[in-house]
């Protein structure tokens, strides 16, 4: 057991990071980005601090390479999701079972703690030619506000993203979109039929083709790895008292996308056949958040060079994955960044008790490690 790795990580989970967009008057990152720019910078990295938003800093820790070299980009996130509900205290690191136990160990302190050693062992060692820049970033659990700042300023010819993923190497993810479809109905006394429409039995014929619409992609061509994407009615809003006929509805749609679909198009055909369809439909489309899909390209030779020193490390064939959920490597691509994600073994991520395995940490510390190396040291800039 790489009892500094432990130790990192025991200090990460002690500082409470809730993010204070999913949780009201959370704690935030403030304390915990003083943990990492303070720990980096005695082990010689420049640091950098961007807090746009006040109380919601990242960190973005740089080991200059001496010239010639290829520039690597680790990132991890500070934030955690509730301490609500979990069974004992969230704050305070236990180990037992071979695992350690408390909020963020595995989503992901686990992570940012095995990508900060990787990266002080291998600033420590004087031979980086290439860059080595630690992100360590606000708000990826809610809008990824953190990782969309380092991205302005500073970038890197590869990047890793430290998520927890089992020591299994994930090449792509789903995106998704929100939309709030607002029903429109005319609003008038209950008693008054002749006067009222009523929004939320027009949008019940929506509702229907949203069922529709999710069966159609569950049987319909699916990505390879990432299978079909999905969509479904997440929140629905209406009406103001029962004696009244309601004026809208507002039903918030989510679609889960894989790469080469257009969900936007998707919806607007729907709402055209059901406006055909329904006599007085009508509706109007407010976008929210849309993030893309991410799938790397595995003759990326970041996805070489993991493959190969995790194969190294774990004795066996690395598995290649997929998540049906988002993460920022898909603002790492976008910003041209060829990346790839791996983390630790473990589990309980969001749920009431989490834990990150001690022997997958000491794992994915010497990944990193031996990665910086290749990638850093012995590359060349050009290749």
């Amino acid at each position: 057991m790489e009892e500094i790795t432990v130790d990192l990580l025991r200090q990460l989970i002690v500082l409470d990071s809730v993010n204070p967009a999913l949780v009201p008057g959370g704690a935030g990152e403030a304390a915990i980005a003083d943990l990492c720019a303070g720990w980096l910078a005695a082990r010689g990295f420049d640091i950098h601090w961007l807090e746009r938003r006040p109380g919601r800093p990242s960190v973005v820790a740089i080991a200059r390479g001496a010239g010639g070299g290829r520039s690597l980009m680790l990132n991890g996130h500070l934030d955690t999701v509730t301490l609500a509900g979990y069974d004992g205290d969230p704050l305070s690191p236990r180990i037992a079972d071979g695992s350690i136990h408390g909020r963020g160990a595995f989503d992901m302190k686990g992570g940012l703690a095995a990508m900060m050693v990787a990266g002080a062992r291998m600033a420590a060692s004087g031979q980086l030619r290439g860059d080595l820049i630690l992100a360590c970033v606000a708000d990826e659990e809610h809008n990824s506000l953190g990782t969309e700042e380092v991205l302005e300023g500073f970038t890197a010819d590869a990047a890793i993203v430290c998520e927890p993923t089992h020591l299994e190497i994930t090449v792509a993810h789903k995106g998704f979109a929100w939309f709030d479809v607002v029903v429109e109905g005319r609003a008038a006394h209950g008693s008054r039929p002749d006067l009222g429409v009523d929004a939320i039995a027009k949008a019940g014929h929506f509702l229907v083709a949203v069922e529709r619409w999710a069966e159609r992609l569950a049987e319909g061509p699916a990505h390879e790895r990432l299978g079909p994407g999905s969509v479904h009615a997440s929140l629905i809003r209406g009406g103001e008292e029962a004696s009244s006929y309601p004026a809208s509805c507002r039903i918030t749609v989510e679609r889960r996308t894989v790469p080469g679909e257009d969900p936007r198009a998707e919806l607007d055909a729907i709402l055209s056949d059901v406006a055909e369809t329904v006599p007085g439909f009508a509706c109007r489309v407010e976008p929210g958040l849309r993030r893309a899909p991410f799938e790397a390209d595995p003759d990326w030779p970041i996805v070489g060079a993991v493959l190969g020193q995790a194969w190294r490390v774990l004795g066996r064939a690395p598995v290649l994955r997929a998540e049906p959920y988002w993460t920022d490597c898909a603002l790492l691509d976008a910003a041209g960044i060829p990346c790839l994600m791996i983390g630790v073994d473990g589990g309980g991520a969001h749920a009431a008790t989490e834990w990150a395995t001690l022997e997958s940490l000491d794992q994915l510390t010497d990944i990193l490690t031996a990665t910086i190396e290749e990638w850093c040291v012995d590359g060349d800039a050009e290749a």
